[in-house]
């Protein structure tokens, strides 16, 4: 049982045997004197409040007990509500009896929590020096129990290391190094190589492998809140170099020379250091990065989106050219794998939708720049949650110090009359592309991301997703996403979260083949609701010869019935083919252009009424106006009669 520090209270049980004095040092404490008189066997509770020299500032509650039989059940109850336990021994008896019993009997209860091993009474001890002691005495001790913090001698009554000895119960809580260091194998545990690896990924600012003095002056600033001297860097560089002369060039600090270094602060018991490190850049006790860090509150209304905001494109623009080393134009690989090194990899959403495939992709399959913001703008539509998680694990930082990764995003005004004539404000598009099998779905995804013809025909099992930017007239760029639902195309259209989602649906059949048209009229038939959604019909495969559809009613003949444009026809081998992108872009834009139109069409008749409002209320204010101080001519009092 792990007890997390809550309320920024630390709770200290003093443990140990009888006669250890245990009381003694509590009151030396707080008296800041050695009392000579007796004292209580048991000393109550006492809180120490913060203080200039208190750890993170937190408030430090201590808790005596005693080791007598009849007492276990309360010192048992105190061992589990504590944070840390002061384990205190005075003589060769009560040190045997450490491992004897002491460690057991914390392991028995199920706590896991630091133990601070104090060697009390050390006035007695005569000439024994310290180095002696902690090597005969402590260093065994630490090696065979792993929750052994750290050791110290002290003596309440030459008042010899009794605030040193609190100072470190508070700190083996609020800055604890068994996370950090393993002491047995004299290495930086996993978990804490990893997060100071994204540390000085984040902090090598130009991504060449070392920070610079430049970089190292920026990373003090920002962890301890004042500049680093000159003298101090050189020595810092010397700590490092000492260690291995490989990892400090006249370029800077390695990323293995940063985490020499910080294996140094744990081994000199300055792992706070490395806490100060670690919680600048959000981790927690577990070396985990804040929940609330990863995953800020971004709540999406009904029937509005979420998009990337400038500052957000302008991050992902900037991280893409600082990772493109070669300056080709397109991330490779190796260039991906280092981009995405501080992050858990590649978004799952990226694997499922079989990144980097579902994007543009230049003559060597790598990424390009266009196709990456394409990438994150589809990933921010149907998963803003990831790309917030993704900022935080990338380095993203507001530009105003109480900014969070949301200040990258942005939500579009909610669309929720499509059928009323009017633009739809939306940077980033949603169609679904449906059709029968063989209509050539796939080769009009294929077609969008510029991808070559192939007639081998590969029946699409699982959804597919294409994204790419299309130029609206007048020059206006948004984002395109097509998605061909596969074998999970009734489950979709039955799904009305995922309808709402959706701003178009493309209905496409194979014009060459006499059977395509009818899965269309009969999916039409089987899901009414589908004429909520604004529509296009696409004959593909135009290039071929022209067939009659075996259907009750010919294609044109059927869009001409709904009052709706005619099936566009075109061919993916057609240069002509970006047309139809910007077409469909174009009726998600302008969404009541792509409905069904009865005869009687329904007139939203909001401005007539508007007039009349203004009409009625302008004859009001002129009749009230003619009462009050008459109009020549027209006011009635004429001639004598």
């Amino acid at each position: 049982m792990t007890r997390k520090l809550t309320g920024r209270v630390v709770r200290v049980c003093v443990c140990g045997d009888e006669g250890a004095g245990k009381s003694s040092l509590i009151t030396s404490l707080v008296k800041d004197v050695f009392v000579t008189t007796k004292i209580q066997p048991v000393l109550p509770q006492i809180t120490i409040p913060p203080s200039i020299g208190t750890p993170e500032n937190v408030t430090t509650t201590i808790v005596d007990t005693s080791a007598l039989p009849h007492e276990r059940t309360n010192l048992n109850k105190e061992i589990r509500k504590c944070n840390v336990i002061l384990l205190v021994y005075s003589d060769h008896y009560s040190y045997e009896r450490v491992a004897l019993f002491w460690m057991p009997h914390f392991r028995s209860l199920g706590v896991n929590v630091p133990v601070v091993l104090c060697a009390n009474k050390s006035d007695l001890s005569g000439n024994v020096s310290t180095a002696k002691v902690v090597e005969d005495e402590m260093l065994p001790l630490m090696v065979e129990f792993k929750e052994v913090d750290s050791c110290i001698r002290t003596s309440a009554k030459e008042h010899h290391n009794i605030n040193e000895v609190f100072f470190l119960c508070q700190k083996a809580v609020t800055h604890p190094i068994a996370p950090l260091y393993d002491s047995k194998e004299s290495t930086l545990k996993p978990a804490a190589v990893a997060a100071l690896k994204r540390v000085f990924y984040l902090c090598d600012t130009d991504q060449d492998g070392y920070l610079s003095d430049k970089e190292v002056y920026a990373f003090q600033t920002k962890c301890f809140g004042k500049p680093l001297g000159e003298e101090d860097l050189s020595n810092i560089k010397q700590i490092v170099s000492k260690s291995s002369p490989d990892c400090v060039t006249d370029q800077g600090i390695n990323g293995q020379g940063f985490l020499l270094l910080n294996k140094f602060f744990a081994e000199k018991g300055r792992h706070e250091t490395i806490w100060i490190i670690l919680r600048t850049f959000h981790y927690t006790d577990s070396l985990s990065l804040k929940e609330s860090f990863l995953h800020p509150r971004f709540d999406v209304p009904p029937h509005s989106s979420a998009e990337l905001s400038p500052a957000g494109y302008r991050f992902f623009v900037d991280l893409f050219l600082l990772f493109d080393k070669d300056n080709d134009g397109g991330l490779n690989p190796s260039e991906l794998a280092a981009l995405f090194s501080p992050t858990p990899g590649l978004p799952p959403s990226w694997l499922d939708s079989s990144f980097p495939s579902s994007t543009v992709r230049n003559e060597s399959n790598d990424i390009t720049l266009q196709g990456w913001l394409a990438q994150w703008s589809m990933t921010t539509f149907t998963s803003p949650a990831t790309t917030l998680a993704y900022l935080a694990y990338l380095g993203f930082e507001p530009s105003e110090p109480r900014s969070t990764t949301t200040s990258a995003l942005q939500l579009t005004k909610p669309r929720k009359r499509r059928k009323r004539p009017g633009r739809v404000e939306r940077n980033v598009l949603h169609a679904y592309v449906l059709g029968g099998s063989s209509a050539g779905k796939s080769s009009l995804l294929d077609s969008f991301l510029a991808r070559p013809f192939s007639p081998t025909y590969h029946p699409t099992i699982k959804p597919r997703t294409a994204v790419n930017s299309v130029e609206l007239p007048g020059g206006k760029q948004c984002y395109l996403i097509l998605e061909e639902l596969g074998e999970l195309e009734e489950a979709v259209l039955e799904n009305k979260a995922k309808l709402d989602a959706c701003d178009v649906l493309v209905y496409a059949y194979d014009s060459s083949d006499p059977d395509s048209f009818s899965h269309i009229c009969e999916l039409r038939q089987k899901h009414p609701h589908l004429n909520d959604l604004p529509a296009l019909y696409v004959a593909l495969k135009a290039d071929r010869d022209r067939t009659m559809q075996r259907a009750e009613i010919q294609p044109e003949e059927y869009t001409g019935a709904l009052g709706m444009s005619k099936p566009v026809h075109v061919s993916v081998t057609w240069e002509s083919i970006s047309e139809l992108f910007v077409t469909i872009a174009e009726a998600a834009v302008w969404p009541s252009t792509g409905f069904p139109k009865s005869e009687e069409e329904e007139v939203d008749r909001t401005n007539l009424y508007i007039a009349l409002g203004a009409v009625v209320c302008a004859g009001a204010a002129f009749v009230a106006i003619w009462r009050k101080v008459g109009i020549p001519g027209l006011t009635g009092g004429g001639g004598g009669q």
